[in-house]
């Protein structure tokens, strides 16, 4: 199970490339980068979903635990 953990907000944001449901890129980097990449994706594939969000830490609730 992935817990999100709590915490100051990322400096990191997740670029994702989407076909229909399915994630065919994920990229996270640094805000400047991040935004850099959303725009070439933006241009290479105008026909597709481009997300881009903060990125989140998610924890292994069993790595957490030990």
């Amino acid at each position: 199970m992935t817990v999100l953990v709590d915490g100051p907000p990322p400096a990191e944001r997740r670029v994702r490339v989407w076909f229909g449901e399915h994630v065919i890129a994920d990229y996270t980097a640094e805000v400047a980068d991040a935004i850099k990449y959303q725009a070439g994706m933006t241009r290479r594939f105008a026909s597709l979903r481009i997300t881009l969000e903060p990125a989140t830490s998610a924890v292994d609730e069993d790595a957490a635990d030990s």
